[in-house]
């Protein structure tokens, strides 16, 4: 009868699971799914292209001695303002064009964000003392008169200026490159002049690259198609809500392409998973719309459950405390939720509309995933029965591989990547290469020094001035130290240091903390004041101080909730260890590659990267973050079919076995697409993005073939049915997690052995 179908008619049962159901209701209806997802696509777009932000990096902080000096010379000394350089160059002394210089002076202090401006033609006075006998020039007139710099001095942190600053600044130094003088821009000013971030190409790539892996790993055009059209979608929609929340909060100026870098690489591989499921229902004889209902219940849940690890990894950011990073750890998971939200219901839709045409453009035989119990290929079987076999020195073979590409990270030094290291066809470039030129590497990044004396009695003040002035005399590491400078009140004492290396060296750091742990203190010894070194580059050093210390802190927040998250799903203290174990030797084994790409120069140059620069100071967090998370995805798609196997099979190696040639091809393939996408990024000019591109492709790929094929199968061959013990009064506390919705009945495996020799539950 029409409307009645048989209990067990394949194909036409009832969905069983809140999954099942979603991705059967959206197969079925999949035309509603589509047109809401272009309608939400299309509103994002529109409102984003008038209502949205732009980027910039602020790495200020609120709490540290280089915010607390910058505040009190603000209020203090008005006039000094945040300095950006305006570097001017001729192939004749400036003062031939002193007219000019006068008119843009002018023009720019008039500026509504300007509190002043300094030509560098003016008398040395107050603001601009002569430099000592012996001293090294530091501006802002070179010693042959061709090169010197007009600071631009804001009433607010550059960072935070509205999109007409720049073109008011263009317009005052008009006249100045009408008379053929080279204008460029240092500093913060230098960043808002960089052209915007085009990462077409290397998504253009990326996608190349994912298209052929596709092709070779599914056979089929079309089934090749719905995972680049689905992760595209969510990239675009998570992008755009980005830029929408841009307008309200600072994101630092490489967040859309870390987003569109995670929501790439997930969206696509989320995709994967779940269409090569779906493909064998297929082949096994179920409607298309049951099957991709089934694939949503299955793969999906590991989707799901792949997608919030990766989230609380990139949401544990925040517990630094430092708003720079928690807003990138925002960035990458906006794209990643659109990426799981994308697989969860559009990918069914598709796979609703095309039914079984989805093979109907073949380019070589489909290949689909085999069911657990089939013939899962000789090469693969194979294989996993050589690591099950010998598993000793496979884990031994592992550990050595990781080891030695770990060796370069003990010597990683953080730091801030200057504009030395930009492309030439920046002007932050071009400024930073006449200022070393004329001035020296430190001109680029002065330390501004401040003496807090309001405390102090007025008829102390002098004595103050002397000893500070001795303290700061012939200081190592120094160019030049300007004297001591009043402000108009009294209340304050500044002068400024130039390094004698570039902003981004370690001598520059030292610097730093050299005068603020010994020197000011030193200097302002025995009275009731303060010393401080502000400045970019003081604050950028307070940045980097503080990240080090919170990266402890983020490791284990990351480490501890993933731990949790497998334990609850998989319920084995030594599966969710060992995952965790492997995950922070992988991620080690990457940032020896990254600090002797980019830190050694043993491949910076071949990437267009100027000479060797420091590991960018936020790196390393974002990448344990968003690695951990990445790498959590493997393991969980592996140990999903470990965990269903453990009811068809009595030895645990043999669950294995068959668990790893079930899935050797897809975490293949969804390997390397992930790889072409993170590779891709290293086109890109900036260099932080060229470092998480090497990065993330390195630790995928070390994590997918190293970790994944060889020490995981390994380890629980070893470790056995002692893997999925879990002492009986934690199962009684642990959480139930059955995203499908349905309660489903655990394996029986044979009862594990308690590996500390304690027995079960008490009885009764």
């Amino acid at each position: 009868m029409r409307g009645m179908s048989l209990p067990n008619a394949p194909g036409r049962r009832r969905p069983d699971g809140a999954l099942e159901r979603l991705g059967e209701w959206c197969a079925r209806h999949a035309v509603v799914v589509v047109v809401l997802w272009l309608v939400g696509l299309t509103a994002v777009q529109v409102l984003q292209r008038p209502l949205g932000g732009t980027y910039s990096d602020d790495f200020s902080l609120p709490d540290v001695q280089s915010r607390q000096g910058q505040e009190i010379l603000a209020a203090h000394q008005p006039a000094v303002g945040y300095a950006a350089p305006v570097v001017l160059h001729a192939d004749r002394p400036l003062t031939a064009f002193a007219g000019q210089l006068a008119d843009a002076t002018v023009a720019l202090e008039r500026l509504p964000d300007v509190r002043a401006a300094e030509s560098p033609l003016t008398p040395p006075g107050p603001r601009t003392p002569p430099p000592s006998p012996g001293a090294a020039h530091t501006g802002p007139l070179s010693a042959d008169g061709r090169t010197g710099y007009l600071t631009v001095r804001f009433r607010d942190p550059p960072a935070h200026l509205g999109p007409d600053a720049l073109p008011g600044v263009d317009r005052a130094v008009a006249p100045l490159r009408a008379a053929g003088v080279q204008v460029e821009y240092g500093g913060a000013l230098g960043e808002l002049a960089q052209p915007a971030t085009d990462d077409r190409p290397s998504e253009a790539i990326g996608f190349a690259v994912a298209v052929l892996v596709l092709l070779v790993g599914f056979g089929s055009v079309l089934a090749a198609a719905v995972p680049l059209l689905t992760a595209l979608i969510g990239v675009v929609c998570g992008l755009g809500c980005l830029g929408l929340l841009a307008a309200a909060f600072t994101f630092a100026t490489v967040s859309p392409a870390l987003a569109t870098m995670i929501g790439l690489g997930v969206g696509i591989d989320y995709a994967l998973f779940l269409i090569t499921r779906h493909r064998q229902l297929l082949a096994d004889g179920a409607e298309p719309a049951v099957a991709a209902g089934r694939a949503v219940a299955t793969s999906g849940r590991a989707v799901l459950i792949s997608g919030v690890t990766v989230l609380i990894a990139l949401t544990g950011l925040s517990v630094a405390g430092i708003g720079f990073i928690a807003k990138l750890g925002t960035a990458a998971a906006l794209t990643v939720i659109t990426a799981v939200l994308g697989a969860l219901t559009l990918v069914p839709a598709l796979l609703g509309l095309l039914g079984r045409d989805i093979d109907r453009l073949r380019v070589r035989r489909p290949v689909a995933e085999p069911a657990p119990d089939a013939d899962t290929g000789r090469r693969g079987l194979r294989y996993a029965r050589r690591v099950t076999r010998h598993p000793w020195p496979h884990l031994v073979c592992g550990v050595l591989v990781l080891a030695v590409l770990t060796v370069p990270a003990f010597s990683m030094r953080l730091g801030h990547i200057g504009d030395g290291a930009d492309p030439p066809s920046f002007t932050s470039r071009r400024a930073y290469d006449l200022m070393s030129a004329a001035f020296g590497p430190g001109s680029t990044g002065p330390l501004t020094l401040v003496v807090d004396q309001r405390a102090v009695p007025a008829a102390d003040r002098p004595a103050l001035a002397a000893q500070a002035r001795h303290a700061l005399g012939h200081l190592p590491g120094t160019a030049a130290v300007t004297p001591l400078r009043p402000s108009p009140d009294g209340a304050v004492l500044s002068a400024t240091a130039y390094p004698t290396g570039a902003p981004q060296d370690a001598s520059t750091t030292a610097l730093t903390h050299r005068l603020v742990d010994s020197v000011l203190p030193r200097a302002v010894r025995g009275y009731e004041a303060h010393g401080y070194v502000t400045g970019t580059t003081a604050a950028e050093v307070d940045f980097l101080d503080l990240l080090a210390a919170r990266l402890p802190l983020i490791i284990a927040v990351v480490v501890g909730l993933a731990f949790l998250i497998l334990l609850i799903v998989f319920r084995g203290v030594l599966v969710a260890a060992k995952a965790a174990v492997l995950n922070v030797l992988s991620i080690a084994a990457s940032y020896g590659v990254v600090v002797a790409v980019f830190q050694w120069g043993w491949g910076g140059p071949a990437l267009g990267v100027n000479g060797t620069v420091p590991i960018e100071s936020y790196v390393p967090m974002m990448m344990f973050a968003i690695v951990f998370g990445l790498g959590t995805d493997y393991e969980i798609f592996l140990l999903s079919r470990v965990h269903e196997g453990r009811s068809r099979h009595a030895e645990p190696a043999t669950g294995v076995l068959h668990a790893l040639a079930v899935t050797g091809r897809v975490i293949g393939c969804a390997a390397l697409i992930m790889v072409g996408v993170f590779a891709a990024f290293l086109s890109s000019e900036a260099v932080a993005v060229k470092m998480l591109g090497v990065g993330l492709a390195v630790s995928v790929l070390i994590d997918a073939t190293v970790v994944r094929l060889l020490l995981v199968p390994a380890a629980l061959t070893l470790l056995g049915a002692r893997a999925w013990w879990t002492p009986w009064w934690l199962d009684q506390v642990l959480p139930e997690v059955d995203p499908e919705g349905a309660h489903r009945p655990r394996p029986a495996p044979p009862r594990p052995v308690d590996p500390l020799g304690h027995g079960g539950p008490p009885a009764g």
